[in-house]
């Protein structure tokens, strides 16, 4: 067997090292994705036939105005922090009286604006503006 002088060891030593920390690094990655939970969801869901809104924050929103489509409106006087609002897109109609039509129309575009507990106002959008 031959021996490794000085700068042999050293090499040795050093992708010894690297391969440890390449392992321990995959290993905290695996470790972070399975014990971090399931991926947030957005806070504006169009499922099927209705349109869930969800406050994902810690203040109650206060004034809730929901608007599809430019047109049609459901308003609600507050959404708990967690809470959620479901609309089903049939029950949805204009000032006017002019209700969604699920077999001939779709969700384009969602807006919600209210005001949160300490009086800020929340505005989030759906659809042309970013889902």
């Amino acid at each position: 067997m031959e021996r490794l002088g000085v700068g042999g060891w050293w090499l040795r030593t050093v992708v010894t090292l690297t391969l440890t920390a390449v392992v321990a690094g995959v290993i905290a990655v695996a470790l972070r994705s399975h014990w971090s939970g399931p991926p947030a969801r957005a806070p504006i869901l169009v499922e099927g036939q209705r349109v869930v809104v969800e406050n994902q924050t810690a203040r109650e929103w206060r004034g809730v105005s929901v608007t599809i489509n430019a047109y049609y409106r459901a308003t609600k006087p507050a959404i708990e922090p967690g809470g959620r609002l479901e609309l089903p897109l049939a029950n949805l109609e204009t000032w006017l009286g002019h209700r969604f039509d699920v077999g001939r129309e779709h969700v384009s575009r969602v807006e919600v604006r209210a005001t949160d507990a300490s009086g800020k106002p929340v505005s989030i959008d759906w659809g042309e503006t970013g889902r």
